[in-house]
């Protein structure tokens, strides 16, 4: 009988991969991912950056000034309407396959102790922690810190990137007394990931990540997460949470259809140190660590596993098949489509050059130009930011209302003038009048104008129409200059 059970169990296990194995390569393609990102440049762009340096921001491989942060709040939407829509839908599916923390615990517990330094015997025994007291281990400690303080430096400089791109980063860190920010910066995230990773480890999921505390609230029915079925398996624990077997035949002497071998292998293999079969708990972060033990246990038994990756609806309640594309999951999927279509939008629009126009504080001057006429001078100060990444000549149009068109003219500058990139340039601008545009002689007039500024060398991809006023005085104050200067010609 054991030996057809065994081969049974050979013939269930056949093909299975195991959750473990699984997320490994997705750490391995989220760590690709992360160290990539800063390095994509297209046209002198990032994919993604946040420059604090140089007030910039880069996305989609386009240049947004820091005038332009409004695009931020729709990215940070994005980010927790997506991590919420996530939770609803799979769990902490993140916490167990996306999360930072995570993925450095993996790497320093898998991989560091066990794989490399042999200081745990077995990677499916998590909850049995290192004997420091020897000699030999406690050397291993600490290169097992000194390997993981490594690693740490370039989990910080990979975040700092994305705030100060590599071509700047290796070049300031050559120049520490210069950026003690950044080195600082750099230092305190090295000391926080030892101190996180080494020493505070799973505690940091269950009393700190703010996270663990709205998991609840998002949870339905249908949320799919690791879950142990006590209809096969049997109530280990009571109403009150307290552990009532033990021991296998403890049981199947109340409940003798129960397929529990109380091996504990769900228990010993959490990182978190629970046991999934006492029901949904705070500290689970869906890694799926239990579903794999026990699917190897029960698969032997040509059995499917008691702990499933699945729903309460399903598992516990059995009122179904799970609903994902239920209508919360499609409420959350429409808002990022839409803020998504909002922000793609905002970010269409976006301006390669940033102008602000003051007016100055006298309102107008009247003088007599060289060709004798009478005429109406008013100044403006112009701030220009060429935002790209190369030098460019700016100038502009006037676009005066209807029945004004070529009436307004440009008086000074006379020529297109260059701007570097990144540089604020400041200019005095002169529009004038030598016609009549408006006859009143109660009160001057404000005209309404548009300014069509505009590159030079690029008209097309760089110009920008922004609003302002001409002021025209009234009719008594231009036949005064106008006597004043038929008399001085006499």
């Amino acid at each position: 009988m054991s030996e057809e059970m065994t081969l049974k169990g050979k013939e269930y296990l056949k093909g299975w991969t195991p959750w473990r194995l699984r997320r490994y390569w997705f750490y391995g393609l989220i760590t690709i991912f992360a160290l990539g990102v800063p390095w994509i440049k297209v046209g002198g762009n990032h994919l993604f950056l946040l420059s604090f340096d140089k007030l910039k921001l880069h996305l989609m491989f386009v240049q947004f000034d820091m005038q332009e942060l409004y695009l931020m709040p729709f990215l940070l939407m994005i980010l927790f309407i997506g991590i919420f829509g996530i939770t609803v839908l799979g769990g902490r599916v993140f916490c167990g396959w996306m999360c930072p923390q995570t993925i450095f615990r993996v790497v320093y517990r898998d991989l560091i102790e066990t794989k490399l330094l042999g200081l745990r015997k077995r990677i499916k025994n998590k909850q049995q922690a290192p004997d420091y007291s020897k000699v030999e281990n406690k050397i291993k400690r600490v290169v097992g810190i000194l390997l993981w303080t490594g690693l740490a430096f370039i989990a910080a400089a990979d975040l700092m990137w994305y705030f100060v791109p590599p071509e700047d980063f290796f070049a300031y860190i050559q120049n520490p007394a210069d950026h003690t920010v950044l080195i600082g910066t750099i230092l305190g995230i090295v000391a926080f990931l030892v101190y996180d990773v080494i020493f505070l480890q799973e505690n940091f999921c269950v009393y700190v990540c703010p996270y663990s505390r709205i998991q609840s609230v998002l949870y339905d029915d249908d949320t799919v997460m690791a879950i142990y079925n006590p209809n096969r398996g049997g109530d280990i624990y009571d109403a009150n949470k307290e552990k009532v077997f033990t021991k296998q035949k403890d049981l199947l002497s109340v409940n003798p259809t129960a397929e529990c071998t109380t091996c504990e292998s769900c228990v010993t293999v959490c990182p978190t140190h629970i046991d999934i079969r006492k029901g949904l708990q705070l500290e689970c972060i869906n890694c799926l660590e239990c579903v794999d033990a026990c699917t190897e246990v029960m698969g032997k038994l040509g059995k499917p596993s008691l702990v499933e990756w699945s729903s309460e609806k399903e598992t516990l309640f059995m009122k179904g098949k799970t609903h994902y594309f239920r209508p919360k999951i499609l409420g959350y999927i429409t808002i990022l489509v839409i803020v998504s279509i909002v922000l793609a939008m905002m970010g269409s629009k976006k301006e390669y050059m940033l102008l602000n126009i003051n007016k100055e504080n006298r309102l107008y001057s009247i003088v007599k130009n060289d060709e004798g006429k009478v005429q109406v001078d008013n100044a403006y100060t112009f701030l220009l930011q060429n935002t790209l990444n190369e030098e460019h000549e700016y100038y502009f149009d006037v676009i005066a209302p209807a029945g004004m068109e070529g009436k307004i003219k440009i008086g000074q500058p006379e020529k297109p003038f260059k701007v570097k990139p990144g540089v604020v340039k400041k200019k005095v601008i002169v529009l004038y009048t030598d016609e009549e545009l408006v006859h009143d002689d109660r009160k001057d007039t404000v005209i309404p104008i548009t300014i069509h500024a505009y590159a030079t060398d690029a008209k097309d991809k760089v110009a920008v129409n922004r609003q302002s006023t001409f002021t025209y005085p009234r009719e008594d104050l231009l036949k005064e200059k106008a006597e004043e200067e038929k008399a001085d010609m006499d």
